[in-house]
């Protein structure tokens, strides 16, 4: 059957859907290059305003969690494709204010706004590709949001780079060279900017494309449904598929139908995916895209390096998300995630002991981009594949919804007390905290984490609620 499959649809829609992933990396990273010179203009620099620093980095997170809490309702009531639609908009929006005011309160406002698009785009872009996918090319295919992540953040930080490079700073520029600068008054608006473009295309492309047959089945559009999922692999797919669903969806789940989010077994499966969400956060990455600056100026690199460092790492990035795409179906999702967890925590010793001994330059910059190429190929996809797929149809957006807007709280927690751990800790012990949670979090998903590869959703249901 897998041989009759629209390969043309299904990947259509599914880039169009991950144009939100794209949107969510550039808006993520952004701030990184632009932030030596916002901060210099909106005057939050120095020691004193440490938390001030910190906030305004995370700031786009609160937005994130309310994106992430709201998509689960908004998502069963309003369907998968309007709420693409509307985040969206909402970046197109955000990244225009953000460019455009010269209010400290307004710009953060703005990225608020903006974290808001993130936290339904985050939750809402995987699920539809899930749930359009066949469930032999699934995790290559929820996978490809990962990869647009990826190219949202390497866009992000090659703007950065090429407007930056219009009128560069002189190496070890004060605060105030850095003000009255190019890119101190218009350089950091423009990257801001930028965003507003893929915004526009994302919008347009969003209106061609169909809802999620699954959606559509679960609100009593049968008829609906049964088109998409003839588009996707013709009559006869359309009706299997269509009486697998309508049965998964027919089955009542255990212990309590009432309340299926506290049912036992739900628990258990909702336990994981928390866990899945919380741990791709603080296993630490993030705080490298997010503290690209502070992390390369310790290692001893002035403006112009670390702005090269940076879009280096976003290569790195891209390159080994290929490398995810074509092991998930192959290797399968454990394998990789085992492989995450070990092998962030070894370079997180070796980057702490770098710091240590004072080995600075290349020596950082070497098992920087080693860690970002194994989360790259392994934690950073496979936790979204993982959790568009472990939970059963009838609460995909709520169970989702949860884990998103955990994984948000993990990611506000872990960039906003980056910068204290890291004036008490030192970088090197930041570093091996991190490599610290990575071991435990490899001996939770060694005893936790399921096989899915290859199989239905409905089957990977059955399984979660009958053990």
């Amino acid at each position: 059957m897998a041989n009759h499959f629209n390969k043309m649809f299904v990947w259509k829609v599914s880039l169009i859907a991950a144009i939100g992933g794209l949107l969510f990396g550039y808006d993520w990273v952004v701030i990184g290059g632009a932030k030596p010179f916002y901060e210099a203009f909106f005057q939050i620099t120095g020691e004193e305003n440490v938390w001030v620093s910190s906030w305004t980095v995370s700031s786009a997170l609160v937005g994130c969690l309310v994106g992430a809490v709201l998509s689960g309702f908004l998502t069963d009531h309003l369907g998968r494709k309007s709420i693409l639609l509307l985040s969206a908009c909402l970046f197109a929006v955000s990244a225009i204010w953000t460019a455009a005011t010269s209010n400290f309160y307004l710009f953060v406002f703005a990225r608020i706004l903006g974290g808001v698009g993130i936290g339904l785009a985050s939750n809402v872009s995987p699920m539809y590709i899930a749930e359009v996918a066949p469930s032999n090319q699934r995790g290559k295919l929820v996978s490809i949001n990962q990869l647009a992540i990826v190219i949202g953040v390497l866009a992000a930080q090659i703007v950065n780079l090429l407007i930056y490079n219009v009128a560069p700073v002189s190496a070890g520029a004060s605060t105030s060279e850095l003000l009255d600068s190019w890119n101190g008054h218009t350089g950091w608006r423009l990257m801001f900017a930028a965003e507003a473009i893929p915004a526009v295309v994302f919008f347009v492309l969003g209106l061609l494309i169909p809802e999620s047959p699954r959606w559509l089945v679960n609100n009593s559009r049968n008829n609906k449904a049964f088109q998409v999922l003839e588009l996707i692999g013709g009559v006869d797919f359309a009706h299997s598929e269509l009486n697998e669903i309508q049965s998964s969806l027919e089955s009542p789940i255990p212990d309590d139908a009432n309340l299926p989010l506290v049912s036992s077994r739900i628990r258990r499966v909702l336990a994981l995916g928390l866990f899945l969400a919380v741990f791709q956060q603080w296993c630490g990455i993030n705080v490298i895209f997010n503290y690209a600056e502070e992390i390369f100026t310790a290692a001893g690199y002035s403006v112009s390096g670390l702005m090269l460092n940076i879009a280096i790492t976003g290569v790195v990035n891209l390159l080994f998300t290929f490398v995810a795409i074509h092991a998930v179906d192959l290797l399968g999702r454990r394998p990789l995630m085992l492989i995450g967890a070990a092998g962030l925590s070894i370079c997180y010793a070796a980057i702490g002991i770098s710091y240590f001994f004072d080995l600075q330059g290349v020596y950082v910059l070497m098992f920087v981009l080693i860690a970002i190429a194994i989360y790259a190929m392994t934690l950073a996809p496979i936790t979204w594949v993982l959790l568009a797929e472990i939970f059963p149809n009838q609460i995909r957006g709520a169970a989702m919804s949860m884990c998103v807007g955990a994984l948000w709280v993990a990611c506000f927690l872990l960039t906003v007390t980056f910068k204290p751990i890291n004036n008490l800790m030192g970088p090197a012990g930041t570093f091996w905290l991190y490599g610290g949670i990575c071991l435990v979090g490899y001996l939770v998903l060694f005893k936790l984490v399921p096989e899915t590869k290859g199989r239905s959703l409905e089957a990977i249901q059955q399984e979660v609620l009958n053990p």
